[in-house]
């Protein structure tokens, strides 16, 4: 399995061919389905890594709850 990386680096490489506007229609469609399976391979991942940016926050009493981490740029919002 192709990593994020290389996912994203076929993906680009498929919209620059496909901006070129120089390929026969057949090959057109074609890179645009490998586009959009790239697409929905990433969004994949990136979902995935979303759920895993989650940490265990202590609460009063000493109970422990799941809060999404913030993001870079994202203000920390106390809970």
């Amino acid at each position: 399995m192709a990593s994020f990386e290389e996912q994203m680096a076929a993906l680009e490489g498929v919209v620059q061919r496909l901006e070129q506007g120089e390929l026969p229609l057949d090959d057109s469609v074609r890179l645009f389905e490998e586009g959009m399976q790239l697409t929905a391979a990433c969004r994949k991942e990136l979902d995935a890594a979303e759920g895993r940016l989650q940490v265990l926050s202590a609460r009063p009493g000493g109970a422990m709850v799941a809060v999404d981490m913030p993001l870079e740029g994202e203000p920390d919002e106390k809970q």
